[in-house]
């Protein structure tokens, strides 16, 4: 990208919109609670020919570095410094506030170009605001509608003038043609073209990051970062938005999504709070490696255990990490406590690596990062045909399927059909007649004589095909 943007303004002018807008996507939540943003949001932006990173930000608030909101508008002054450019947005329909004022003043000794937007120009009566608006004294408003995409090409225009047409074109000529949006269906399902490929140790690894609400997952990502990438402080709930940031371990790229809290379900009333839980089930699904932070103090909850359940479900590669684990005053009677629960509560994927850790001191996050290549190396595994089939026969000798209306069961054939998770189709007789009890059976022997802890499994039973089925008997 050729130069970044920060979108800036006080609460519910529209910057959200603006920023879904620009990226194309609904990546940020919108509601008309003010508010709604609390941590700095990137995005690759598309405006007619442009192209840059956009930033998304709170709402700037007068408020005590100490109070929540003070915490947000430290997040909205680094996005400004770190931003080529500012959109400063105002409300045309409710006309400036002294708030507007405040920050156009803040804007103007930043030094840096500023572009004055007035969002929700469409509505009746927006013109009141809009000729307010030049009293800021940052130039002539651009009026548009974020919700309705009105006023984009005056946008563009405005944004060339402000940062100079060397900057926002650094390369003459480019193809922009060429460049298309994924979909993240295709980028976390499309794995069939790889299949046979060997685990590849320098490809960027996308990891989500879940847990209750309060359990230290933001406060994990900036040990991670080392700085203050995201918003925390001891209130439960800070995080809305799923934010994902990028960094590097030992030469891999490692692109980690914090999640908002997820309570039990039925605590979920909000309009607000099921819209954060569901950006957080969307970044379970577009990871490929899911920790599931636990608070040492409280472990196992209710909440944990389903969530735990969600991840494997979804057939992610999953990670346990004991956080808060500088509070516990016994480590190593806890520890063995802590791993004999998960071995018993969650049976449906034996082996979970679990790790003790500290978000607030750094502890256990080096061991933390090795477990989570490791899990992702046995969930992209692959085993050859002949070693499921020669495993299939000993497996059947040891233990024969069991007989069911007086008629044996026999597994014929066995081969792995996809990774990521590890996928195995057995074509056998009477796949409907199997017993779970069998298929557990099987799933257990997989994982244990291939070393594939941690990970779902999945088998698929299919009946072998009868070239007489269709045949008529002769007279």
């Amino acid at each position: 990208m050729s130069f970044t943007v920060a979108i800036v303004g006080r609460p519910n002018v529209g910057k959200s919109t603006l920023f879904n807008r620009l990226v194309g996507k609904k990546l940020a939540l919108v509601d008309d609670t003010p508010g709604v943003t609390r941590d700095r949001r990137p995005g690759d932006a598309k405006l007619v020919d442009l192209r840059f990173t956009i930033i998304d930000t709170a709402g700037l608030e007068e408020a005590g570095a100490d109070t929540l909101e003070g915490r947000m508008r430290a997040q909205t002054e680094a996005a400004i410094d770190e931003a080529d450019l500012t959109l400063f947005v105002v409300d045309a329909k409710s006309g400036l506030t002294p708030l507007d004022k405040t920050f156009g003043e803040l804007l103007r000794r930043s030094g840096k170009p500023v572009v004055l937007v007035a969002n929700k120009s469409e509505a009746k009566g927006s013109d009141g605001g809009f000729y307010d608006a030049f009293t800021l004294g940052l130039g002539e408003p651009v009026p548009i509608s974020a919700e309705h995409g009105q006023g984009m090409i005056d946008l563009r225009d405005a944004i060339v003038e402000a940062i100079g047409r060397e900057r926002a074109f650094p390369e003459d000529g480019d193809d922009f043609e060429a460049i298309t949006d994924v979909d993240v269906r295709d980028s976390v399902l499309g794995d069939e073209a790889d299949d046979d490929a060997e685990y590849d140790e320098t490809k960027p690894l996308r990891v989500a990051i879940i847990g209750r609400p309060n359990a230290g997952k933001s406060t994990l990502i900036n040990r991670f970062l080392g700085e203050d990438r995201l918003l925390t402080g001891p209130e439960a709930g800070i995080t809305r938005d799923s934010i994902s940031v990028e960094w590097d371990w030992r030469g891999r790229t490692i692109k980690m999504f914090d999640t908002a809290g997820m309570r039990r379900k039925a605590r979920v009333t909000e309009k607000l709070e099921k819209l954060s839980v569901a950006d957080s089930l969307r970044s379970i699904r577009f990871a490929e490696t899911v920790v599931i932070v636990f608070d040492a103090t409280i472990p196992f909850e209710k909440q944990d255990l389903q969530l735990a359940d969600l991840v494997l479900r979804e057939g992610r590669a999953a990670v346990l990490a004991f956080n808060k684990w500088d509070l516990i005053e016994d480590p190593q009677a806890v520890l063995a406590e802590l791993r004999e629960k998960t071995e018993r509560l969650l049976p449906q994927a034996r082996g979970l690596r679990a790790v003790p850790i500290s978000g607030q001191t750094g502890y256990g996050l080096d061991k933390l990062m090795q477990e989570i290549v490791a899990t992702d190396k046995v969930w992209n595994k692959r085993i050859s045909t002949a070693k499921l089939n020669k495993w299939l026969e000993g497996t059947q000798v040891q233990h024969p399927p069991p007989a069911v209306s007086g008629r044996r069961l026999k597994l014929k054939y066995m081969t792995q059909v996809k990774a990521r998770p590890p996928a195995f189709m057995v074509s056998c007789t009477r796949p409907d007649a199997l017993p779970e009890s069998y298929i557990r059976y099987m799933i257990n022997g997989l994982r244990n004589d291939f070393q594939m802890p941690g990970v779902p499994i999945r088998i698929h039973f299919k009946a072998g095909d009868n070239p007489f089925e269709n045949r008529r008997k002769k007279r």
